[in-house]
């Protein structure tokens, strides 16, 4: 028995999109886009498995949805800590010498 290998010719720039990491928010939109897309072969779905799947798939999408968005939420109110204990506060010495 022969076994041929094609060698995949890659290309050597690498995108800086490939390579960062997205936000939470990016995550959000991406699963939000995902859900919509589901919705929509859960509708023109006919065949019985189909439908299961696109159910399995809804069920799915929408706890990765609320995980997300409670990740998010958890995400803003540090940062929005962050700034309330942060203040800054100038001695007077320092300022008008």
């Amino acid at each position: 028995m022969k076994v041929f290998f094609k060698k995949a010719y890659e290309t050597p720039e690498v995108l800086e999109d490939d390579m960062k990491i997205p936000s939470i928010r990016e995550d959000l939109e991406k699963t939000r886009q995902a859900l919509e897309r589901a919705y929509a072969g859960f509708d023109n779905a006919v065949n019985p498995d189909m439908i299961d799947c696109y159910i399995y798939e809804i069920n799915a999408l929408q706890k990765r949805y609320k995980h997300l968005s409670d990740l998010y939420v958890l995400q803003e109110k540090q940062v929005a800590e962050s700034y309330e204990h942060a203040t800054i506060q100038a001695l007077p010495g320092h300022v008008f010498s």
